[in-house]
């Protein structure tokens, strides 16, 4: 009896064994390229914090007062940190992001360059159509009678220049980085950056010199509208280069891993396209 019930036990032992090494096999894992993300809060908290950030901006153009509303300032900064550490935790640390990751990353920013470009494609539609066919409230002509337009040698071009030349640098920075020297790519990284916050300050300036204002029938209304969503879009681009310097200093990036900055730097470069437009349709040919 006794040397049955060791058969038994030995039997049982060795079946449970083999079922414990079949399951958690080598074969018997589930692998993909792909990342399965965790379950996180930050989508709907910060869809919160987005509703109130647009209520307040209604408030402000109606002139009602939002005194209530400024919570969704502070806020909206925390979960913009919460959740981009998450992500740098999983791209930089946890090594989720993957070849077939960063191919979807960045085939999703191409999507999303191309819907910026659809924009401001909008808007010079409605420049190209008011001043190719100009109504009598506007005296039949272009620009419009008694506007005064902003002279294009001038901060304009000075413009141009800067942001052509922080195209130039930060990709010399690419390279840099590419080609294993930190140093010379981050001070060309710093001369990129000078640039761009020069550029803002002379569009600032602009702004306060100019004698139109966007009130002012449809020509102030596109060019306020056109150069002021550029210089959003310029902020933002600024914002974005500094997040990935700060990221470069701390080693987060080497040459071969750097899809962060790869992707604003092609932002910066799609800036600096849409100014071109914006230089010869409305500075140029759009004040003759």
């Amino acid at each position: 009896m006794k040397s049955v019930n060791k058969i038994l036990v030995s039997t049982s032992s060795s079946l449970s064994a083999s079922f414990l090494k079949s399951s958690y096999s080598h074969k018997a894992i589930v692998r993909t390229p792909y990342h399965v993300v965790d379950p996180s809060p930050w989508p709907m908290i910060m869809g919160a914090n987005l509703w109130g950030v647009a209520a307040m901006f209604i408030c402000w153009v109606n002139q009602i007062s939002f005194d209530n509303l400024y919570w969704g300032i502070p806020l909206f900064v925390l979960t913009f940190y919460s959740w981009v550490r998450d992500i740098i935790n999983e791209a930089t640390f946890q090594g989720f992001h993957t070849e077939k990751v960063q191919s979807g990353l960045t085939l999703g920013f191409i999507l999303f360059l191309i819907s910026e470009l659809m924009l401001f494609f909008s808007f010079f539609w409605a420049f190209f159509h008011s001043a190719l066919s100009s109504s009598v409230e506007i005296g039949c002509c272009w620009p419009p009678v008694g506007l005064e337009c902003l002279d294009w040698s001038k901060v304009p071009l000075h413009n141009t220049a800067l942001l052509v030349a922080s195209s130039a640098s930060i990709t010399l920075s690419h390279h840099y980085l590419q080609w294993g020297d930190i140093w010379l790519a981050a001070a060309t990284y710093i001369a990129t950056l000078g640039l761009s916050v020069m550029f803002i300050k002379n569009q600032y300036e602009e702004y306060a010199w100019s004698s139109f204002s966007i009130s002012d029938g449809v020509y102030g209304s596109c060019f306020f509208m056109l150069t002021g969503l550029h210089g959003l879009h310029v902020i933002g681009g600024t914002c974005g280069l500094l997040f990935c310097f700060i990221r470069m200093m701390l080693l987060q990036f080497s040459s071969e891993h750097h899809v962060a900055l790869t992707l604003a730097i092609w932002y910066w470069h799609f800036v600096d396209i849409v100014w071109l437009g914006l230089f010869f349709i409305i500075y140029i040919w759009g004040s003759q």
